[in-house]
């Protein structure tokens, strides 16, 4: 879960130490293809197939594929394209087969040639699917069995080589569902409950148009400060829809900030070792270093 940025998989590897994690933000910025991405996690493997440790976790972010500079150019034009210029609202057909056509038929050959590389199902997903607003519903391209087969197939081509002696075999598990229904923490709980009396409050002193905010949130929620921030404030012109539109900018994982600095000096040794930590279960009563912890993305940001 999560969408298009890669806070909440940065967050899990810093909780848990997987073998590897994607961060969207960080292919992009590096340019890679698919077939980079797929290289990336596929030496991983054979290196601790090596070390004679035939398993291993790898966390994707749900918005990985529309951050692969060329499926991003594609899906920007399939929004482009089924999109009705007159209305903008997403476009009407028939049939699914109808869409795929018009789509294949009004997009240039680089992106065409990009759709046909994938795999059937996925290729179908990019075409159909839509959310409300007309764009790709990311959350429902099954990124994570899209890079396990493509690893696969790298993989039986190294050992053919004699370059890869292992075993692979992937599990997959969306945890989309279970992010959504869990507990809240206490500070979970804290700030939500901070958010929303603030928010009271400014609607009370007639500030309207403003948006809740809650600072200093690594101290103790005794010591947390109040404050709003005008929504204009936060508004970009962004592409919906084929139109330009004011929306609040997306806040993606900054590869300049500490979180993302951290675990990326710590992540080849993570890839290496099986270094894995179960945080454990939420704790509701006890010591508050204990109770009210704050994420560790928001630590390393504040130097706590």
């Amino acid at each position: 879960m999560g969408r298009s940025a890669s806070h909440i998989a940065l967050e899990c590897a810093l909780q848990c130490q997987p073998n590897i994690c994607l961060v969207s933000e960080e292919v992009e910025a590096k340019q890679m293809s698919l077939d980079d991405v797929v290289e990336y996690i596929a030496k991983a493997v054979a290196q601790r197939a090596a070390d004679g440790n035939n398993f291993g976790t790898v966390v994707i972010p749900e918005g990985l594929i529309e951050f692969i500079p060329a499926i991003k150019k594609l899906i920007a034009q399939l929004n482009e394209v089924l999109t009705d210029p007159t209305t903008g609202e997403p476009r009407e057909f028939k049939s699914a087969e109808e869409q795929i056509e018009f789509v294949l038929s009004n997009i240039t050959a680089e992106n065409k040639a990009v759709l046909e590389s994938l795999p059937a199902d996925v290729k179908r997903q990019l075409c159909l699917d839509r959310d409300p607003h007309g764009n790709v519903q990311v959350s429902l391209i099954e990124t994570e069995k899209l890079l396990s087969a493509m690893v696969a197939k790298k993989l039986a081509a190294w050992k053919a080589e004699g370059k890869y002696n292992g075993k692979f075999s992937a599990q997959h598990h969306f945890f989309g569902y279970e992010g959504r229904c869990a507990a809240p923490s206490n500070y979970d709980a804290d700030y939500c409950y901070s958010l929303g009396y603030n928010a009271s409050r400014l609607i009370s002193n007639g500030k309207t148009g403003y948006m809740s905010v809650i600072k200093n949130t690594t101290a103790p929620a005794a010591e947390w400060v109040a404050g709003g921030v005008p929504i204009t404030m936060m508004m970009n012109i962004e592409r919906r829809n084929g139109a330009n539109k004011p929306v609040i900018r997306k806040a993606l994982v900054e590869l300049d900030g500490a979180p993302f600095k951290y675990f990326a000096s710590k992540r080849d040794e993570w890839a290496r070792q099986t270094a894995y930590v179960y945080p454990g279960p939420i704790q509701y009563f006890g010591p508050t270093e204990v109770c009210d912890q704050c994420t560790k993305t928001l630590a390393l940001e504040h130097a706590k």
